[in-house]
């Protein structure tokens, strides 16, 4: 079969190859996938670029933990899944249910285990969701981080309810998700864009307000001029979290998900303790009973994910640059065809 893998860490992604493999065999407990399409996350730029960090990688890896395809053989036991079921691929392949723990998370797909930028991939058969009929293998592709972290985040631990507002940082896959679930369950979004552009799209999509946090560098305190957030989707890191904090309400909740702003710096604790905000770091990104909770809420009003641009397999290198340029809005996909 025909397969990616990141052999190296590069600046430029040299070191993402393409390759021939043994097509897998699944095992007892196992499931083999036909991968239609996958997507990336910053999270595969981290891993395959020397200028980024990301811990616990394991080299060579087949990259990316988002994809979807259809099952094709099953090993001793799976009674589960059966040939022909559309599947979206895990992130965390051993978090079937439950609360997280250390070893539900010691295994990530496209980082230390092969991930989904390949023709087929073996999962655990109860790692693997299934797709609703409505959504495409692009849409499906998008979900396994970007979207269950941003579900996660305001509905399974925010406990997101309608009238509430979320506050957007960036409109990345992350962000996008967390503005179409809240628009979904009725709250208000506020989103933060330097693009005018990217701001309009927002608001198409449902956004509330739109800030350009270069003209607005005190962001924080304008958010909170329209009445502050009860939750925040922040994914800057220490460049950011300290507007994050100032733009939240009281009682609010600021949820800590990327590093795109920077990492390390010092934060003034003050606005935590003074408006007793929660500040909860999504780690693990989420479990497959998560997964199914969020796929049934999507269904309801076949909630379509963003595609902002699709790839050929041939041309996985240039969808890692082009998701590095930071021009994209909602997801990028590779089709695995």
């Amino acid at each position: 079969m025909d397969a990616y893998e990141v052999r190296e860490a590069t600046p430029e992604y040299e070191g993402v190859v393409r390759t021939e493999r043994e097509r897998p065999e699944p095992g007892p407990g196992e499931a083999l996938v036909r991968v239609r399409a996958c997507s990336l996350n910053y999270r595969d730029l981290a891993i395959a670029n020397s200028e980024l960090a990301y811990p616990g990688a394991r080299l060579p890896v087949v990259p990316l933990s988002d994809g979807a395809g259809d099952v094709v053989g099953v090993g001793e036991g799976v009674d589960r899944l059966s040939e022909g079921d559309r599947v979206a691929t895990p992130f965390a392949p051993d978090w079937v249910d439950g609360r997280l723990t250390r070893e539900k998370t010691a295994r990530t797909t496209g980082g230390n285990v092969d991930g989904a930028l390949a023709e087929y991939a073996v999962f655990p058969a109860e790692s693997l969701p299934l797709l609703p009929e409505y959504l495409s293998y692009e849409g499906g592709a998008s979900l396994s981080c970007a979207g269950l972290t941003a579900w996660r985040a305001l509905v399974e631990d925010g406990d997101l309810r309608a009238g509430e507002t979320v506050l957007a940082l960036g409109t990345g896959g992350v962000s996008t998700f967390a503005l179409q679930f809240a628009r979904t369950f009725g709250a208000e979004v506020i989103v933060t864009s330097s693009s005018a552009e990217k701001r309009e799209r927002a608001e198409e999509l449902g956004a509330a307000a739109t800030l350009d946090y270069e003209e607005t560098p005190e962001w924080g305190e304008a958010v909170r001029e329209l009445g502050g957030a009860d939750h925040v989707i922040e994914v800057g890191g220490a460049g950011t979290l300290e507007q994050s904090l100032a733009a939240a309400t009281v009682g609010g909740h600021v949820h800590l998900i990327g590093v795109l702003a920077g990492q390390g710096g010092e934060v003034d604790p003050a606005p935590a303790l003074g408006k007793a905000l929660t500040v909860e770091g999504v780690l693990g990104v989420g479990s497959r009973a998560m997964f199914d909770r969020m796929l049934r809420a999507m269904a309801v009003e076949e909630l379509e994910p963003v595609v902002d641009r699709t790839f050929g397999f041939d041309e996985a290198r240039e969808a890692y640059r082009y998701v590095e340029a930071g021009e994209h809005q909602g997801k990028v996909v590779v089709r695995v065809d």
